[in-house]
């Protein structure tokens, strides 16, 4: 059997980094680990191809070349989805899916040959035994939540160029404790959290470190602090592997506010390569916390959590939203003083978005007041997907009016050194030939060629950090071009 692995191409959002990317001569952010980890569960004789549409095209010889085309998404990604479908049926070979998008509007899909919907852990094998005796099923539906301990290692080997992308993914756990109203993690993989035993993701990282890989690495937990006990076992693991190997990765993930709390926990993070954790702040009003179910979040001091953060070793990026039910009028000033005082520099800020069978969903739909469903996008004026309690024109204004300030270049740098000067890093990181390279590609396109207005704030930024905090002109130099990156994203509102 030959497989094509295809991945959709994702728009221009808040994540892709796409004005970023050319700084670091990379063309993505991370290859799919979803389609990676799936060509893994099937039979090792078959013959695998992998095309990931954000760094190559899909040329009809491709899909001619294979014998059946495997296709992933996720909602954000289907307008790229719907390309890759009808030029797969044109070309004509049988197109099987799965993944987050066509397990939340399956019904959408009527031209997909096969559906393999839910963790492909579980309902995978049911189509692969049902091809072997030639009679494969259109649609296969999840019934449990399987146990991802048996789940190999990603095909790292079907990644062509390895520099294409910014950096790796890895998984240590699905599901998450919290229900937030508008989420649908717990909606596609449950409440209750299921690990890799420590050494089971230690093998996988040694594989990529075998493969190659060195630099960055995104472990894609929705809440990797959600398991504790095996969190802090695995962290263990990965402090010795990295020693063992000279501290080859830096990590991020995502983690709830919580991870604040627990010193431990943050010491063991920084021990361990972490350096960046994204939390869902979401808002610092209370009652739209409630309104949402946001309990991790309440009744603390938002402000005071990141900053304890940010001391120890690890920044944070945060989300935001506005168009809760209780916003209150004067929300969106609020979202900015917030995001400023914090020194949230990465600060991705969405109107709320119902996604499908969500709770949020669920009870809008109720009310009569979903209008479409969602693009997958909250960073996009048209995201809006239902009847918003605040009139819709004043919401979109406030939200364009927060995104426009926050990402204005004298609040921007202003901000970096807010978070600068509350930042402890644990550990310092050798600067690579592609770091020192995009350093003087920063210097051109930020100190040269840039705006007379924008270029003064840049110089008086790298100026101070030399002066005042040189051990931090790396991160300094790094969220001045993200800042374009943002500045960009912001105007196309």
């Amino acid at each position: 059997m030959k497989v094509l692995l295809v991945y959709p191409r994702i728009p221009d959002t808040f994540w892709s980094f796409s004005n970023v990317l050319n700084f670091v001569r990379r063309k993505a952010v991370m290859p799919p680990l979803g389609l990676l980890t799936v060509a893994a569960l099937c039979p090792q004789d078959w013959e695998f191809r992998l095309k990931d549409l954000n760094v190559t095209q899909l040329k009809d010889k491709d899909i001619e070349w294979a014998d059946m085309v495997f296709l992933s998404a996720m909602i954000v990604q289907r307008e790229g989805t719907d390309q890759v479908i009808n030029q797969v049926k044109t070309v004509g070979r049988p197109l099987v899916a799965g993944g987050p998008l066509f397990t939340s509007l399956a019904d959408e899909f009527e031209h997909v040959d096969h559906l393999v919907l839910g963790e492909a852990e579980e309902t995978l094998p049911l189509f692969l035994a049902d091809l072997k005796r030639g009679q494969p099923a259109p649609v296969y539906h999840p019934n449990s939540r399987p146990s991802i301990k048996s789940t190999p290692s990603p095909r790292w080997d079907l990644i062509e160029r390895k520099k294409d992308y910014q950096t790796m993914p890895i998984q240590f756990s699905r599901g998450c404790p919290f229900d937030c109203e508008f989420c649908d993690i717990t909606l596609l993989f449950g409440r209750k959290p299921r690990t890799k035993d420590p050494d089971q993701l230690i093998t996988e990282i040694e594989n990529l470190y075998q493969d190659g890989w060195r630099g960055s690495v995104f472990v894609v937990d929705d809440n990797f602090i959600g398991p504790k006990k095996e969190t802090m076992k695995f962290l263990s693991a990965l402090s010795s592997w990295q020693k063992k190997r000279g501290n080859p990765f830096v990590l991020n993930t995502e983690a709830s506010v919580n991870l604040a709390d627990d010193q431990e926990l943050m010491d063991l993070m920084t021990e361990a390569g972490f350096n960046t954790v994204f939390l869902g702040i979401e808002t610092p009003e209370e009652e739209s916390l409630a309104e949402c179910g946001k309990k991790q979040n309440q009744h603390r001091n938002l402000v005071e959590a990141v900053q304890t953060l940010q001391r120890n070793g690890l920044e944070v990026t945060g989300g935001f939203i506005v168009g809760f039910d209780n916003d209150p009028p004067d929300i969106f000033d609020r979202q900015i003083r917030f995001i400023q005082e914090s020194g949230v520099v990465t600060a991705m800020v969405g109107i709320l978005s119902a996604l499908p069978g969500t709770k949020l969903y669920q009870r809008l739909m109720k009310e009569g007041r979903i209008l479409k469903e969602s693009s997958g996008n909250n960073c996009e004026t048209g995201a809006l997907n239902f009847v918003p309690a605040m009139d819709r024109e004043k919401l979109l204004a406030g939200y364009r009016k927060v995104v426009n300030t926050i990402y204005e270049p004298q609040v921007y740098y202003d901000r970096i050194k807010v978070f600068l000067n509350n930042y402890n890093p644990k550990k310092k990181q050798r600067l690579k030939p592609m770091q020192i390279y995009a350093f003087f590609m920063a210097l051109w396109y930020l100190g040269v060629r840039d705006s007379r207005y924008t270029k003064r704030y840049f110089w008086r930024l790298v100026i101070n950090t030399i002066f005042r905090q040189p051990s931090l002109l790396t991160e300094a130099i790094t969220h001045a071009v993200y800042g374009l990156h943002f500045r960009k994203v912001a105007q196309n509102q």
